[in-house]
């Protein structure tokens, strides 16, 4: 499936990177060799939950989002292999970080709604490769409110895909954004 909906804020012009985007940019100028142990110290205090699991950020763009999750006890399972809510929380954090890469600053992106099916038994650590097409991007950036169907592949170490995920976000504006509206709308009619 491939959703894309959204609704016209027509007081928006050329967007410019959100803060999401412009804070993992300004990463980029850090030495290599720390780089993605600060992306991962970075992402794992904005998204507590990310750094308790042990996800690592090896690649963060508008356009695509790289993060892997090796196979330690921590996310494992009783089986010795990546736990089932490891693996979704890997996936669901590749396509929420994509997106929130692309949503305005006055947006909140939302997960509304996942569908993952267990195909096989993951062989090692995964991997979740996330994408947004440039059409998906154009809507994020211009629109206040929509969904986007994000596509994710998730592989082992066997180079196979254990599980296959669906992720629709959607984004709405922000209560700030709301509140800040309308005081405007409200001073422009007394004024």
């Amino acid at each position: 499936m491939n959703t894309l909906t959204a609704h016209a804020d027509p007081a928006v012009s050329t967007p410019r990177p959100n803060r999401l985007a412009r804070s993992v940019a300004k990463l980029e100028r850090i030495p290599a060799l720390l780089r993605p142990w600060l992306r991962n110290r970075v992402m794992g205090r904005a998204v507590p939950f990310t750094g308790t699991a042990g996800l690592n950020f090896a690649e963060m763009s508008p356009e695509q989002v790289v993060i892997t999750v090796p196979n330690v006890r921590r996310v494992q399972n009783h089986i010795q292999g990546v736990h089932a809510a490891a693996m979704a929380l890997l996936a669901e954090t590749a396509t929420g970080m994509v997106v929130g890469m692309n949503v305005r600053d006055d947006c909140l992106p939302l997960c509304k709604t996942l569908h993952i099916d267990f195909k096989r038994r993951a062989q090692g650590g995964l991997r979740a490769v996330a994408r947004v097409s440039p059409a998906q991007r154009e809507l994020m950036l211009k629109n206040d409110k929509g969904e986007v169907s994000v596509l994710v592949q998730v592989s082992d170490e066997s180079g196979e895909q254990p599980i296959q995920c669906e992720f629709i976000w959607a984004w709405i504006p922000t209560p700030k954004s709301k509140d800040s509206a309308k005081n405007m709308a409200g001073q422009t009619a007394a004024a």
